[in-house]
This record gives C-alpha cells, structure tokens and sequence, in this order.
C-alpha cells in the first residue's frame, strides 16, 4: 500500500494486502486510534472517497484504488510497540512451520506462547513472524488459540485467503479437531454438549466465560456446541478427543469445567491443588491441544488437512503414580 499526503489530506493506493476489504475496516485499521462513531461518519458525510467518488459503508476495495482520507483529528491513546525479539526466537517460530504456500502459514504453536503481542506480552506470534519476514506484504492471524494451548494456528498470506476461511468458519464447515487430558474417569465414547456462555471481566479487567440458563435469549449469550471423543482412560485422568462446532472464546475448557472434568494445568478454570502438585513435579502446562485442521483452500480450491502430532507431555501422564 502506497502513501501519498498532500495537504495533510491522505491517499492510500490500494494494494494485494487490502485487496477485497471493506471500506470500514480498512479505515478502522488505518486510522487505529479513532472511534467508529467518528469513521462512519466521515463515510456518510462523503469525506473519504474511493477514486474521487463517495461510497457505501459496505464498499469493498480493488487493487489500486485510490482512497482518499481528510485530516483526523483525535486524541492519541498509548499505543503498543512490539519489542524486538532476538534471533533464537525468530529461529525457533520459524521451525515450528507445519506448512506454507503462497497463501498460509500453518504453525504448531508450543505452548506458553502468545498468539499477539499486548497486555504485559512484548511480543507474540504474529509479530514474531513479520520480524522474521520484514518484506511480507501481509501477515495476518485467521484465528486465536489461547496462549497455554499448544497445535494448530493459522496465518493467512493474502486477504483473499483470510477472507475466504473466515467464511467457512461463519458456515461452519471447516474441521477442526482439539485434544485434552482431563481430571476424572470418563466413560462415555461420545458426548455432545450444548451450553449457552455468557463472557464478562473480573475485577482486574481478564476475560471469564460462565455457563448461563438463558431461557429468556438474551442478546449478550452465545450457544456453544462441542463433541467429545474418549480416546484412553489414565490413572485418575483421561483423554479426549474434541470436535468444534462453534469456536467460542474458551469453549472447551469451560464446557469441561461445567462438566466436573477440568483440564489438566488450567489455570482459570481448573483444579488449582491439583495443578500445583503436577508443577512441582515438572507438569506446569495446560494439557490442551489444537490437533488438527482441514478446511477448502480458498485459492486452489482444494481439501487441505493438517495434523500436529500430540506433545510429548501428554504421555508423561501415562507414568503418574
């Protein structure tokens, strides 16, 4: 994306990285520190222009465009700069590299590692991987897995590519598969669950998702739908196999919790006793991990499917006593 100024009024000559997007999100990405309220409304007043014409909010942008944008005027907010990672960091990402085309990265994220840089994180995943690829024109994340779950994270290369899973993932049509150890014996092979999650923020501003009746169908609730494979019972633990449905903020681990099943290490919704006794003895992770993947490739239009093999930590539980 090329950046012209002329009297303090910007033109942003649209390239493949923006190719496709819609007009509103492009300028909530440009101009990252200004409300909504106030980009829809240099959108309705015909101040941002698309090849010197006005546009809908919906417009959706073509490789060189020409996108006009007046002088904004708001209040900075602090803003987070990514720390710059050392070499060994940047090696290590770049091994941890399942596949990669013109279009995605597939990474087997280890865990303990972010997936984005913020809140007390200097850096994560993405930023990791534009540092080790600086002439990258477009790097972004098509999901989130949590910082403690370890597997299958995707990294989109073009917008087309991003745009087109994130489709499957509103159809529900892409596959993807988690494995988990869980505290407790569980007996049965298969088992679908269905909750309804409602998300808030504890008193120090962290995300907590809780299972709600919600017979009245309140708006703030999201339905959630899991299903859960028993792949070998453990000495007072158990292995499961999970399919997503629906891929809600924290949704395997609370329906597990909800359950009487927690995951082992989880430190927001687990067995907190037990969690500690496993750290003393070298079992400090939380035992969750995004296995497999497949989905339509939006470019070749072919079925890609992607497994990262289960860590090795998964069978220390076998030797617990």
């Amino acid at each position: 994306m090329r950046l012209d100024n002329k009297n303090n009024v910007k033109y942003h000559i649209i390239d493949e990285g923006s190719e496709g997007q819609k007009i509103d999100n492009f300028l909530v990405k440009i101009l990252k520190d200004v409300p909504k309220s106030h980009i829809y409304k240099l959108l309705r007043s015909g101040q941002v222009r698309v090849n010197k014409k006005r546009i809908r909010t919906d417009f959706r942008l073509s490789i060189n465009d020409s996108v006009r944008i007046p002088p904004v005027s708001y209040r900075e907010r602090a803003k987070f700069v990514p720390i710059a990672a050392n070499k060994s960091q940047i090696t290590d990402i770049e091994k941890d590299v399942l596949f990669e085309d013109d279009a995605f990265i597939v990474l087997n994220k280890l865990h303990g590692i972010a997936v984005h840089g913020g809140s007390g994180v200097n850096f994560g995943v993405i930023e990791l991987l534009r540092q080790s690829r600086p002439n990258a024109k477009f790097l972004e994340l098509v999901h989130r897995i949590d910082k403690d779950t370890s597997g299958i994270l995707l990294i989109a290369k073009k917008r087309l590519a991003l745009v087109g899973i994130h489709k499957q993932m509103r159809d529900k049509s892409i596959h993807k598969k988690y494995e988990a150890i869980v505290h407790g014996e569980w007996n049965k092979k298969q088992l679908i669950v269905d909750l309804n999650l409602l998300k808030s923020s504890d008193v120090d501003g962290q995300k907590k998702i809780s299972v709600v009746d919600d017979s009245n169908n309140s708006v703030n609730t999201k339905k959630s739908r899991s299903v859960f494979f028993l792949k070998k019972n453990l000495k007072d633990f158990t292995f499961l196999e999970v399919k997503l449905i629906t891929g809600r903020t924290h949704q395997i681990r609370v329906h597990l919790s909800h359950l009487g099943f927690p995951i082992v290490g989880d430190q927001k919704y687990g067995n907190f006793e037990l969690n500690k006794r496993l750290r003393k003895i070298g079992l400090g992770r939380m035992f969750l991990h995004a296995s497999e993947v497949a989905f339509i490739h939006p470019i070749s239009m072919d079925k890609v499917h992607f497994l990262a093999p289960t860590p090795i930590e998964f069978n220390k539980i076998n030797s617990l006593k």
